[in-house]
């Protein structure tokens, strides 16, 4: 049957419109997990995030004296659990027996500091993997990534460039993110092969899009820390792929 050519204009503005008000796909990046939800880097956090819908679970990883990889953020062990000193001075017949929860709330009292690799095999299908890398030695955390089925459902961050110098010797092509606040520092961080780019808002210009554009490289837009909350629409609104936030909860709702 033939269209009827007076009400296709219609039709065609009705799906442009239709199209337009799609709900945007950000992806969202939570740090440490749901840590305003629950006590940060643990179990209960990552399932808060794959019970709202997150897509990456920011986490942190450490090392045990006796080399065993953790999840934890700090050097010591003493702000979020009940023991002391640093994580790699301590073993992990120690760091097991700890409380990691209960500075949070006492309903979290059963929490532990989550190795990686049970970690990585209880959350494989469930939700995707930033890791951001402490203390490990990378040979033995890329080989687990892979075991574990994660090569391409994750994203590496260091602190220190000559790390991910060292990433890239061992494996061109595992997802890193890089960060940079201009053009030329865009331009600096090409040599390590990134696919993610992190910066802050007011980064954000014409030029700096342009460019990650060109190079096929995900925008992630920085918004950690209290009171950020405020920038959510204004990153909604923005170029951003992603987002690495601290309350995801909230980000989702504006997202619906």
């Amino acid at each position: 049957m033939a269209l009827n050519l007076r009400i296709a204009p219609f039709l065609v503005l009705a799906f442009l419109l239709a199209s337009s008000l799609e709900a945007k796909e950000l992806l969202i990046v939570a740090h440490r997990g749901a840590n305003h939800l629950a006590p940060e880097n643990t179990i209960a956090a990552t399932q808060k995030c794959v019970d709202l819908g997150v897509d990456y679970v920011e986490i942190d990883v450490r090392t045990s004296k006796d080399g065993v990889m953790y999840i934890l953020h700090d050097k010591t062990l003493d702000r979020t659990t009940n023991g002391s000193g640093e994580i790699k001075e301590r073993s992990s017949e120690y760091i097991e027996q700890l409380d990691a929860g209960s500075w949070f709330g006492s309903e979290f009292a059963d929490q532990r500091v989550p190795r990686l690799k049970p970690y990585l095999r209880q959350f494989k299908g469930k939700v995707k993997i930033y890791f951001d890398v402490k203390a490990a030695d990378l040979a033995e955390l890329l080989a687990l990534v892979h075991e574990a089925g994660f090569a391409r459902d994750c994203f590496f961050w260091f602190s220190k460039d000559e790390q991910a110098r060292e990433l890239r010797a061992l494996d061109r092509h595992i997802p890193l993110k890089m960060n940079a606040v201009d053009v030329a520092g865009l331009r600096r961080v090409m040599d390590y092969n990134p696919q993610i780019i992190e910066y802050r808002l007011e980064h954000l210009t014409p030029e700096f899009i342009a460019f990650c554009r060109e190079h096929d490289l995900r925008l992630m837009a920085h918004a950690l820390g209290e009171g950020f909350e405020t920038k959510y629409q204004e990153i909604i609104d923005s170029a951003a792929d992603m987002v690495n936030l601290d309350r995801a909860d909230e980000m989702i709702e504006r997202l619906k």
